[in-house]
């Protein structure tokens, strides 16, 4: 009779600590609901209805039919296939330098986090002073007798000239993003793993790839991840480096909704960043799948 008596009180408690993971997360996400679910909703109601409230697909046409959408497009797709695989390459090796804990890491652990510090169009004003044909590095190259004159760095007919300097900007800026990432899953990899590698013979290239890489790949797909959709929304740097030089789709999007006016077209460019957001971070899950993962299927 005593065991039935207690039984009730502990099944109660049981349940109440089940359901306590939902109360966690709760506050999330009632967060992203109304900061990301529901703008999400109004944006594509704004794309795909007129001024009168009819639905409609004239906003798409629109954009489609724009002028600056295919230059809008390939120009972000060019930074995007040259920044992402710079910055992962360099975040994995900065990440690397710092878990190896040398003599003054911490000081160059600050350094790598200064350009976290900086906004975009701080950044792009910076590096714009950087390559302007007065700026400093046409001064530089003219006083050691590099150049005669001033090299034009920003040539608005050049696509690749603006792309190589937009992505200098960004590397600069948001790498430190990538190797905060790395760098925090290096310290989650077992010491036993990489000492044992090392008593059997493997070098240091062969730990980084039969170790390293594979128990880091859910920190890659974290860091790869928010890269791609953060590079789906560049602009303050690009403005601020090419003026009208060179466009993106969020660039775009703004000047549809700021200059001429237009929210409805600049949903739909919204749109379109989504979509390809979506679509990249899809692609990163399925190719950079973990074991486990797999398993799950």
């Amino acid at each position: 009779m005593t065991t039935i008596a207690q039984e009730p009180p502990l099944v109660r408690r049981r349940r109440r600590w089940d359901v306590l993971p939902y109360w966690l997360i709760l506050p999330t996400v009632v967060y992203l609901g109304l900061f990301f679910v529901w703008p999400m909703i109004q944006g594509f109601g704004l794309a795909l209805r007129d001024e009168s409230g009819n639905w409609t697909f004239s906003a798409i046409e629109t954009m489609w039919n724009d002028a600056a959408f295919p230059e809008a497009m390939s120009f972000t797709f060019l930074l995007i296939l040259v920044i992402v695989p710079i910055q992962f390459v360099l975040a994995f090796g900065m990440a690397l330098l710092l878990n190896a804990r040398l003599r003054g890491g911490g000081l160059l652990l600050y350094v790598f986090l200064l350009p976290l510090a900086i906004s975009d169009l701080a950044a792009g004003i910076a590096w714009s002073a950087i390559f302007t044909e007065r700026g400093y590095l046409n001064t530089i190259l003219e006083g050691v007798g590099v150049i005669d004159v001033p090299f034009i760095f920003l040539d608005p007919p050049s696509t690749t000239q603006l792309v190589i300097v937009v992505a200098a900007a960004e590397v600069w800026r948001s790498t430190t993003f990538m190797m905060v990432i790395l760098f925090a899953g290096l310290q989650g990899i077992p010491k036993d793993y990489l000492e044992a590698s090392e008593v059997f013979g493997a070098g240091f290239f062969q730990r980084v790839r039969h170790v390293i890489l594979p128990m880091l790949k859910p920190s890659i797909q974290v860091a790869l991840l928010l890269r791609l959709i953060f590079a789906f929304e560049v602009f303050a740097v690009v403005i601020a480096l090419t003026g009208s030089g060179a466009t993106v789709l969020a660039a775009e999007a703004y000047k549809w909704q700021v200059t001429n006016e237009n929210e409805h077209v600049a949903a739909a460019y919204s749109i379109v960043i989504l979509g390809l957001s979506l679509l990249a971070a899809a692609v990163v899950l399925l190719v950079l799948r973990t074991p486990r993962e797999r398993r799950l299927r």
